[in-house]
């Protein structure tokens, strides 16, 4: 088995109407780590910028959070990142899949509490963290297999 085959690099956004919170795994696929907050232009130059950002560090596989509504229903959001996602799947020709986050923010917010940082939104930290730990659920749940099946 080629060393290659067993790497994943994973990028995972918290798509919001002003900011996107990001987090990458190393090139392993294995630590993740947050990535400053970006402040949302426009739709056409926020896709550029991740699309650079997924060349830049050879990005295999892109993570889009979907806020369903408690339900399990879609909710008006969770079109607009359906829609976001296509289009940066489209424009970078990378896999782009789709999880679940409808507590992600929530859980942020009481982690970034426990650690004493801020959870202003304007910070950012919110979304980092949320989609930190969308992230880090995503790899919890995938076997080394699975990392070598997205590949």
């Amino acid at each position: 088995m080629s060393t290659a085959k067993l790497t994943l690099r994973v990028l995972a956004l918290d798509v919001g109407k002003k900011r996107i919170g990001l987090a990458m795994t190393d090139p392993l696929g294995i630590i993740v780590q947050g990535l400053p907050t970006y402040k949302r232009t426009t739709k056409r130059e926020d896709l550029e910028y991740l699309a650079r950002l997924c060349q830049e560090y050879e990005v295999q596989h892109v993570l889009v959070g979907r806020p369903l509504h408690m339900s399990g229903d879609e909710s008006p959001m969770s079109r607009y990142t359906a829609e976001f996602g296509a289009k940066l799947g489209e424009r970078t020709g990378l896999t782009v899949e789709y999880v679940d986050e409808r507590l992600t923010s929530f859980e942020a917010g009481e982690v970034l509490r426990e650690l004493g940082r801020s959870t202003d939104r304007k910070t950012g930290n919110v979304d980092r963290m949320a989609a930190i730990l969308m992230l880090q659920e995503y790899l919890d749940r995938m076997d080394p297999q699975g990392r070598e099946e997205l590949c």
